[in-house]
């Protein structure tokens, strides 16, 4: 277990853990993801908007991505309104029933029963100096330090909904949702229905954003204006900057 830099050494969310895989079972997913990935690009089972884990898309492409969408806006006088979503936890709180859900809807099933058999009935435990916990069940995620445990979330989260009017900007589990408008009333306004659609697909598939770690940001010439703009709610909070990726 490793602490978590400014954490309370008191809390059990404040450390991270080390997933330690037999070679064997590396082998096997190197082996497995070379002849999976060819099934997943040809059938374009990713979204385009998605950079994470992908060749040749960095994290550097997607900034260049969403910073032109800004310059323009303000070169044409609008208001970009972009909310950057915090997922709680992503890997670790994966849905299997949903996850095998889209294996079998997206991949042959040679994969898919495969990757299930892989998944399911995997147990862990803890080593603390010499002492061993007893076995407990993974009843949720994809596997820590994994081969496959990327690509996995990038399927599982594949169907995530389009924006028409919006833009979505994605990064593994990074997310970023950006609406134009004219004026700050029609950019949030855009902004919220987008943030509502995308809402309600992660509470169909158990994925967790947290409210108060998102982040809402204005980019515009314009006067600041603050329109807030909610998830399940409760304000996402506003500010004039913002970390991404």
């Amino acid at each position: 277990m490793i602490s978590k830099p400014g954490k309370p050494p008191n809390e059990v969310t404040s450390y991270r853990p080390i997933s330690l895989l037999p070679t064997i079972s590396k082998l096997f997913e190197k082996i497995l993801l070379k002849r999976l990935k060819p099934v997943i690009d040809n059938n374009k089972i990713i979204p385009d908007h998605q950079f994470g884990f992908r060749e040749r898309h960095s994290t550097i492409d997607q900034v260049h991505r969403i910073t032109n969408i800004i310059e323009k806006s303000l070169e044409e006088g609008k208001v970009c309104s972009t909310v950057f979503l915090d997922v709680a936890q992503a890997f670790d709180k994966v849905w299997h029933e949903g996850l095998y859900c889209k294996l079998n809807k997206l991949l042959p099933n040679p994969f898919s029963q495969l990757l299930k058999s892989y998944i399911t009935d995997r147990v862990f435990r803890i080593k603390q100096e010499d002492t061993y916990s007893e076995l407990k069940e993974i009843k949720a995620g994809v596997p820590q330090g994994s081969v496959l445990g990327p690509v996995l979330y990038l399927v599982y989260t594949s169907d995530i909904p389009k924006l028409e009017n919006d833009t979505i900007a994605t990064f593994a589990d990074d997310t970023a949702i950006m609406a134009v408008g004219n004026d700050h009333e029609e950019a949030a306004k855009q902004l919220q229905s987008s943030v509502n659609k995308i809402t309600n697909w992660t509470k169909q598939w158990r994925i967790k954003l947290n409210e108060t770690k998102s982040i809402h940001v204005n980019f515009t010439n314009k006067k600041k204006q603050h329109i807030p703009v909610n998830i399940n709610n409760i304000p996402i909070p506003y500010a004039d900057t913002a970390k991404y990726l």
